[in-house]
């Protein structure tokens, strides 16, 4: 994994309260997020986007990667001063991340497949804030490229 320094950000999206350490709530939690966030047209709904890209940040953790954490799935925002009914705004302060783009089928596991490379590396994780980036390379979701990055300290 690639060492970057992550500039400060802000999101705006919806958000689900979750865990890794039970995989059927993981995968209905996950896959109920990513519904709603097509099905209701989130993204279009979110003003002051920078970019096209969604984001899923996973932070407000409460321990390591087996303990309860929220997902917010959206996207980076030039300003927190306009946030619609239902969504949430969060500002990241950046910082040190590992970062690694990955490749393959997102509908057959592809995303938890490199979740759990990651669980298995010997990262010193911050636990403050991780990202999946999906932009244009992700459009074909059987073949697609996203990238994940770490919150290291």
């Amino acid at each position: 994994m690639e060492t970057i320094q992550l500039d400060e950000f802000n999101i705006i999206g919806i958000t689900v309260r979750t865990n890794n350490s039970d995989l059927d709530k993981l995968t209905n939690d996950m896959q109920g997020l990513w519904g709603r966030f097509m099905a209701e047209g989130i993204m279009q709904r979110i003003p002051n986007r920078i970019d096209d890209e969604i984001c899923c940040i996973y932070t407000d953790y409460e321990g390591d990667h087996t303990k309860p954490y929220t997902a917010l799935l959206g996207c980076r925002v030039s300003t927190l001063d306009e946030i619609p009914d239902g969504l949430s705004g969060r500002h990241y302060a950046g910082g040190k991340y590992a970062k690694k783009v990955y490749t393959g089928n997102i509908l057959a596991g592809a995303v938890y497949d490199a979740w759990k490379e990651i669980w298995s590396l010997n990262l010193e994780r911050s636990y403050v804030a991780d990202l999946e980036i999906y932009g244009a390379k992700a459009a074909n979701p059987e073949n697609a490229e996203f990238e994940i990055m770490i919150g290291i300290k």
